[in-house]
This record gives C-alpha cells, structure tokens and sequence, in this order.
C-alpha cells in the first residue's frame, strides 16, 4: 500500500533546498571535493569545560529519568542571570523562561499555541524557512513583509495594510538576522515595541546570533525596551553562541501568558531536554559570565578575510556586523538559483540561492562563514575562477 504524505508537505520549507542536496550529491558523485558553505551549523566545538561537564552528567546515573518538560529550573535560572547580565534583563525563570530543544522548536510550535486557524502571522521576506512552514502546520494565513537592501533590511511597519494589522496576532523578526546578516539597534525595538501595544500584535524576536557581531557592535535584546514583556517573546538558543548546535537546546523568554501557551504545546509533545544537556548549558552560561567567552572575534575574523578575499577578485560585499553568514548580491543577468548551481557544478562550491528564503532574496546568495580561514580562501580561489571562466568581473 502507498501512502501519500498530507497536502501541507508541499508548503513546507523551500524545494530550493531539496533541490540544493540533489545537486551536492551529483557533484560528489562525480568526484568533486566540495566546500560547504550552504547551512549554518557551526564547525567547532564547546568548551572543554562544557564538555567536561556533560561527560560528567552523562555518568550520573540519576539523570536518566523524565526531565521537566519545561525545563529544569537551575537551567531556566541560569538564563534569568544571563539575561541580566548581558542585556540588564531581570527575568523570572519560573515563569519567564521556557527551555525548548533549540529555538526551531519553540518557533515551529508558537502559533500553535497562540493562533488560531485563519489568524494572520507578519512574517520576514526574506525570513528562516521555519517562520512561514509553522504558520502551514498551525493553519495560520502569512503576510509577508519585505525587507530590502535601501532600509536596511528592516521592516517598513507603517507601510503594512490597517486591514491587515486588524487581523494579525503577531509578529516575527529576527536580528542579527538570518540569512540577511542585518542588524537593528535598540531604537528601532523601541520603534516596534509601541507599534505592537499601539495594534495589539505580539512581537516575536528571534535572537539566536546575538553573541555573533563585530565591530564593538552589541545587538540588543527587545527586552530591554520599558515594558516589553507587555507585548513581546524572544528566543534564544545555545547553538550558535556556544557551538552547542548537535545538543538542541535554546529557550523563550518574556510575556507569561505566551511562555504559559507555548509550555502547554510542549508538554503534550515531550519530555524536555536531556538532563546532562542542561546541565552542560548551565556551565557555558556560568563559563561566559566569568570570563566572557565570545565566539565572534573567530567569526569576525573569518568574515574580514572572507569580504577581503572577495573584493580581490571583484565582488564587493559590504561588511556585515554580525551573524555567521554574507548575504552578497550577485552579479547582474543572474538569477540566485542559477548562481548557485554553477558555482556548485563548476567549482565544488556550494551557496543557498537566497530566493530559498522567500521572493525578496532574489539576486542574492547565503554564504555561510562555517569554515577556518585556510578553506574560506580556497573557496575564493575557486570562486575567483568561476567568475574569470565567465568573465563576470
């Protein structure tokens, strides 16, 4: 018997990215070494003494039962105390803070529990592929927002229909921003804070790459805005900041009654994160707020030789302030996923053909900063002859 999977299969995520994993396969296939610069996920490891510390759990025989599904409360602690210390945040962890098995969990299962079907949902575009397929899963209508290179990638929120903001329930938005690498200051939170209480729409803030920023530049927390846990959540995760990707574990914090919401989802799904998991976040959390231990001069690092690499041969590329990607426009003629697959076919390299995050990323491509410096500027080097064979530059 064949069994057919459900029609929302079909709008959830991009084909672009099937499409994508097709192409690597032939290329490895055909003898190809290939340079992966096309998904986020961080190519070093924890700490030694986070990894210590799970080792340590891991050997505990006590840690082997359920684990609370909201997460356990040292660990939604050492949240609360990060939270003021790096933002100035004071958060309570009993009801303030929700831990999630990463920060795609939280965001795949939040309109679920706040919307209802025919609700509408503001979205980025382009935007993470997880904002719009978990709108298809709670059966919640999305409205795309633009965001575009000559506002700075952020949202024109007076532009947006009276007829639309009467029937959104909220809003998401995600800066440092992936895939665009764009940055907001507290200024425009401030901005979005009372535009939300003014139209009643819950703000969502995505906040996964804000230890990943250059420069001196510190990205805000839209907690920090007086009286935002009036109208706003934001999510963190564990993942980027502290290499702790493999280990799924992030967390919402902010307005009681959407952490409340968003536990009673949870609950009825699992059983929480691993207990030694939590117990190793605890320690990078602890580890950061005594010694401040930044990932971002590794990636600042390798964007400066990347943006340098790339203006040796002809691409300028403005300088991103944070985030673990480049967001660079293509040449004229293009189209991303055209770019893409030659690059990839032609080069071994590979690159998200940026309309993957919705329509507005047309002309543009992903390159993920997810290598050391040695592969970055091989990967230059190939792209240096793509662009030679076709005389782009």
């Amino acid at each position: 018997m064949k069994i057919s999977g459900s029609s929302r299969l079909n709008n959830l995520g991009s084909s672009i990215f099937t499409e994508l994993s097709e192409w690597k396969e032939q290329v490895i296939e055909s003898g190809v070494d290939i340079i992966d610069l096309g998904i986020g996920s961080p190519d070093l490891p924890p700490s030694a003494k986070v990894i210590r510390k799970l080792h340590e759990a891991i050997d505990n025989p006590n840690h082997y039962g359920y684990p609370m599904s909201e997460g356990n409360l040292d660990f939604r602690q050492a949240v609360s105390k990060w939270y003021g210390y790096r933002f100035n945040v004071e958060l309570k962890a009993h009801s303030e803070v929700l831990t999630l098995m990463g920060s795609q969990d939280g965001l795949a299962h939040l309109a679920m529990a706040i919307c209802n079907p025919g609700d509408i949902v503001l979205v980025p575009d382009p935007g993470y592929p997880i904002y719009s397929a978990s709108l298809e899963l709670a059966v919640v209508k999305p409205y795309l927002v633009p965001l575009r290179e000559e506002n700075d990638f952020l949202p024109e929120l007076e532009k947006i229909p009276d007829s639309i903001l009467k029937q959104a329930k909220l809003m998401i938005l995600n800066y440092p921003s992936n895939p665009l690498a764009a940055v907001a200051d507290l200024g425009f939170f401030e901005k979005w804070v009372n535009w939300a209480k003014k139209h009643e729409i819950l703000a969502v803030h995505d906040l996964a790459y804000s230890e990943m920023a250059f420069d001196g530049f510190k990205p805000p927390s839209i907690l920090e805005v007086k009286g935002a846990k009036e109208i706003a959540v934001e999510f963190h995760s564990m993942s980027k900041a502290f290499n702790m990707a493999g280990c799924r574990i992030g967390y919402l914090v902010g307005h009681t009654d959407v952490v409340s919401a968003l536990r009673m989802i949870k609950s009825n799904i699992d059983y929480g994160v691993f207990i030694p998991i939590q117990k190793a976040a605890i320690t990078a959390l602890e580890e950061d707020m005594n010694n401040n231990q930044s990932v971002a001069l590794v990636y600042e690092k390798r964007r400066n030789r990347m943006i340098e690499g790339l203006v040796d041969i002809g691409w300028h590329i403005k300088r991103p302030k944070a985030s673990m990607f480049i967001w660079a426009k293509i040449p004229e003629g293009w189209t991303s996923r055209q770019f893409s697959n030659e690059l990839l076919f032609s080069e071994g390299v590979v690159v998200i053909p940026g309309d993957a995050f919705g329509s507005q990323g047309e002309g543009y491509v992903r390159i993920a900063l997810v290598h050391d410096e040695k592969v970055l500027l091989e990967a230059v080097e190939r792209m240096g002859r793509f662009f030679e064979k076709r005389k782009l530059f």
